[in-house]
């Protein structure tokens, strides 16, 4: 490997955008599914294509599946932003390992807790994700200021 690719705080962000995408894609599609089961349609054409209701408003299962894909879009995506500047900035893995694996665990752990309706832990872990933001908006502020 060379460049970018033998960089371990590279390797270690290229997998968190691959499990993070895979995971906001996954939230959507299961969306899509959960208003099919439903028997309902958000747009006329559809419900004309497949002789179901169409509605202004999703089901509730529909709705907490959105939920949830909008509170990761919330925080995956200024993650993913500050960890390519963090990498960019020449960040090491010493740092971007431990942040990163706690920002993806976080972060799937909040999908099925939200999901799920489990408190407290669905705040324990869209805390434990905000924390990994922080840290990293915190050592990137660390690498570009004492340059």
């Amino acid at each position: 490997m060379t460049g970018m690719a033998a960089n371990p705080a590279f390797l270690t962000y290229a997998l968190a955008t691959i499990v993070l995408t895979l995971h906001l894609l996954a939230l959507w599609v299961l969306s899509g599914a959960q208003r099919a089961r439903g028997g309902v349609a958000i747009n006329p054409e559809d419900g004309a294509r497949y002789g179901v209701p169409v509605s202004d408003i999703d089901p509730p299962a529909v709705a907490r599946y959105l939920r949830a894909h909008r509170n990761g879009e919330a925080t995956v995506y200024p993650f993913l932003l500050l960890g390519a500047v963090y990498i960019l900035a020449g960040g090491g893995a010493a740092l971007a390992v431990p942040i990163f694996s706690i920002f993806v665990a976080a972060r799937l752990a909040h999908s099925i807790a939200y999901l799920r309706a489990l408190q407290p832990w669905r705040t324990i872990a869209f805390a434990l994700s905000l924390l990994a933001i922080l840290a990293l908006i915190l050592s990137t502020l660390h690498l570009l200021l004492s340059r």
